[in-house]
Parts: C-alpha cells; structure tokens; sequence
C-alpha cells in the first residue's frame, strides 16, 4: 500500500501529460482543418479571370479570416479553438497565382501556464501551433 501511495502522484502526472498532449493534437486538427477550408474558399473567390492573377480585397479578407476562425464566412456561432481571433489569420499572396493563409494560435494547457522553478523564472508550458496553407488560385 506504501508502494503504491509513493507511485500514485507520479502516475497521475504522467496521465495528465498525456490527456494535455492528445488536447493539443485535437486542437492542431482543428486549425488545420479550419486552416484549409479558409484557403480553399480564397482560392476559389481571389483568382481575377481578366488580369489572370489573384486578388484579395478588404471583404474578401475579413470573410476568409472569419471561416478561419468561426468556420463560416459571417462571424457567428463559437470559433473552432477556445481563443482564436481574427487577429491571429493572415492571408496573403504568394506570387501572382498562389494565395497562403497562416493561423498563429498559442495552446494554453488546462494545467496552467508555467511550472514554478525553484531557480529564476517559472517554466512556461504554452505552446505556439502553427497552420499554414498555400493553395493556387482556381
């Protein structure tokens, strides 16, 4: 029973880190689904016929940050992740036929945001995931 009361804490531990790291894969699947709809829907909107070459204008943009973020190009309902803004979503051009959206999100574990160190600074558990997608224009 001894062996077992010593062993315990470390075994809930371990089981925490790995119930945070399968959180932090669902949460990267989910931007990079969120990620590839949005480009896929830049790439079908951008692509100007007469001057052969993509353009983004102001509305296209926001619409494309918001299917990134809220899955649907109005800003309605939740986001896809727990705090992802429009703010985090780049969208850009890649030369004159591809177009690239860019999601910057930073996984905070539900542990909190840094382990206490018993020398200088706490040790910071978050974690920047990154989804970039460049597709051509259709």
């Amino acid at each position: 029973m001894v062996e077992f009361a010593i062993a315990l804490p470390l075994l809930l531990l371990l089981l925490l880190a790995i119930a945070e790291f399968g959180r932090m894969l669902y949460h990267y699947n989910n931007l990079l689904q969120a990620n590839r709809d949005a480009v896929r829907y830049l790439a079908g909107q951008a692509w100007n016929g007469n001057l052969g070459q993509v353009e983004i204008d102001p509305v296209l943009e926001a619409r494309t940050k918001n299917l990134a973020v809220y899955g649907t190009p109005t800003p309605q309902g939740n986001t896809v992740v727990p705090g992802l803004t429009t703010g985090d979503v780049q969208v850009s051009t890649v030369g004159t036929e591809h177009v690239q959206v860019r999601i910057s999100y930073v996984f905070r574990p539900v542990i909190g945001n840094g382990l206490p160190a018993l020398i200088g600074n706490a040790i910071p558990l978050n974690f920047p995931l990154v989804a970039t997608t460049v597709m051509r224009g259709l």
